[in-house]
């Protein structure tokens, strides 16, 4: 599933990477979000049965267009991603075997690699072996789900709907509820399998939005199912980060948080491997598709 907003620089390289998986046995669903450039054009102009189209003008938002896709999808796994961003050509074959070696899990998430928008390899995240959710990181939005990067089951996703009120931090929002009530069973994969450009994503208005929604998540959806402490907590945290992230933007250093978010440092064997990845994604032939 692949909602998309005015995002005609990249979404040729997302499609790419679509087309690009080892795993083959699946459908593409491009559901535009009332786009004003030619991002519609670019997703029409893909002639392949396995590949659905949908727009109505509108501009719903994510948290909408991600229920409408999880109502749209025909098959019984649900994979994520967005417009502008590309994935390894193995993410969605390791993720669909490890949902088929663990029936009791709903989800798989996995690390990533961060890029510049000019596509270099910025850095990785990914979490430890043997990570586990825990509350408190859930509530601070530290949990190491990778939203974009989710392949889970259909049925988890229609029984936890996005909440389409929210303009930003759906997945948190998400995350946090399905806790909650006990229906939140992940798998956390530490290879950088998902290719998230960031450079344009670090601003202080978004980042400002979501500690604020964060804050009402917290006080409207952590009512059950969290100790009190690790309530009062992530709620002290993100006022924090509101703080700290309106000093850097007023001495004109937000890069700090961009480069933060990559501590995992890339040898140069790892990054010419991405870089050749990349690659192989973007000049691939097995798609014809309009670019910009």
């Amino acid at each position: 599933g692949l909602p998309f907003y005015n995002a005609e620089a990249y979404l040729a390289d997302a499609i790419k990477s679509v087309f690009a998986q080892t795993h083959t046995n699946w459908e593409l669903i491009l559901v535009d979000d009332g786009s004003t450039d030619r991002s519609l054009e670019i997703a029409q102009s893909v002639d392949d049965p396995r590949v659905r189209v949908y727009s109505d003008g509108q501009n719903k938002r994510l948290a909408a267009r991600l229920n409408e896709i999880t109502r749209l999808a025909r098959y019984d796994l649900l994979a994520r991603m967005d417009a502008d961003d590309m994935m390894c050509r193995r993410r969605i074959e390791k993720q669909v075997r490890v949902l088929e070696a663990h029936p009791q899990v709903d989800l798989v998430t996995t690390g990533v690699c961060s890029l510049r928008d000019n596509g270099e390899p910025a850095g990785v995240r990914c979490v430890p072996e043997g990570h586990r959710l825990v509350p408190t990181q859930l509530l601070e939005g530290k949990s190491g789900i990778v939203h974009a990067s989710l392949l889970g089951r259909r049925d988890w996703f229609l029984r936890n709907p996005y909440d389409e009120g929210l303009e930003r931090s759906q997945d948190t929002n998400l995350w946090v509820k399905s806790h909650a009530k006990n229906d939140l069973s992940i798998h956390f994969m530490n290879e950088p399998l998902y290719y998230y450009r960031e450079d344009g994503n670090v601003t202080i208005e978004k980042l400002l939005l979501s500690y604020k929604i964060g804050r009402r998540m917290i006080l409207r959806n952590a009512t059950k199912g969290y100790p009190f402490a690790d309530v009062a907590k992530a709620y002290l945290s993100t006022l924090a980060k509101s703080a700290v992230a309106s000093l850097l933007s007023r001495v004109g250093r937000m890069d700090i948080i961009r480069e933060r978010r990559n501590t995992g440092d890339m040898s140069a064997t790892e990054t010419k491997s991405i870089r050749d990845e990349i690659r192989l994604i973007t000049t691939q032939t097995d798609i014809s598709i309009l670019e910009i």
